[in-house]
């Protein structure tokens, strides 16, 4: 319009970061985010990652399963171990690590990387930072008795975070790990949906969830893998997606 001035530099810079913070907000998070390309462009000075693949040359993508171990994930083990892919566990401590001991040693060794998804799935951004600790420390402490490692990934339920649950992480040493790709899984049972959800939303440098307590999920992955390996990516877990960066406490990593 005639006679109206342009917006200034930092009213424009504002106004972007306002759009960006409520995209955060609408995708469940309220902290900013790194992406895996980000990650990979800035290492730890000393730190070093152990991976097999570099995701720098390679087409990658991470195959990641929330809220088990569950009766259903033996043979999901034996589907990943076949299809000579590791994948990246969110695990529950509530009735699922400390019901399922055996599933979560077998998962460490076969090369599978295990993360805290907390022990209860209570929403963390309804909780202090008390509650937020007792979370995830219970299952830090469960899943390092039965594997001897401390994880040091960590899925916040619904993917809700904000800065007094990052702060909680950082003490704990845990990164945040979110998402680009999901199926829904907990509200179908039709494996051949979660099958196409997630080759609808697999990208480059994507991160799939899927849970490996849903009746649907387990006979959706042989046909996601192969796929997904016909278009020419390479499965990896998460910390080798992120290589040669490492995941830092208390950040938060989403593609």
């Amino acid at each position: 319009m005639p006679g109206k001035k342009p917006a200034s530099g930092p009213r424009i810079t504002a106004a972007l970061a306002a759009v960006a913070s409520l995209s955060l907000v609408l995708s469940g998070c309220s902290a900013a985010t790194i992406s895996p390309g980000d990650a990979r462009s800035r290492p730890l000075a000393g730190a070093r990652a152990k991976t097999g693949v570099d995701c720098r040359e390679a087409r990658c993508i991470a195959l990641t399963f929330d809220a088990g171990p569950s009766r259903d994930t033996p043979r999901l083990l034996d589907i990943l171990k076949e299809k000579k892919v590791r994948a990246t566990f969110f695990l529950l401590g509530k009735n699922h690590v400390v019901h399922h001991p055996d599933l979560v040693r077998r998962m460490a060794r076969e090369g599978h990387e295990v993360g805290n998804h907390t022990w209860t799935h209570k929403r963390l951004t309804d909780l202090d930072a008390d509650g937020i600790r007792e979370e995830l420390s219970r299952t830090q402490d469960a899943i390092a008795e039965l594997t001897g490692h401390r994880p040091t990934l960590m899925r916040p339920p619904q993917g809700r975070t904000d800065r007094e649950v990052s702060d909680v992480c950082r003490e704990l040493g845990l990164a945040q790990v979110l998402w680009s790709a999901t199926a829904k899984d907990y509200s179908t049972t039709d494996s051949l949906l979660i099958e196409h959800r997630v080759l609808d939303a697999a990208g480059p440098d994507g991160i799939i969830l899927l849970h490996d307590i849903y009746q649907g999920t387990v006979p959706a992955v042989p046909a996601i893998i192969d796929e997904l390996k016909k278009r020419g990516y390479t499965f990896v877990t998460v910390p080798e997606l992120l290589a040669p960066g490492v995941p830092e406490p208390g950040k938060v990593y989403k593609p």
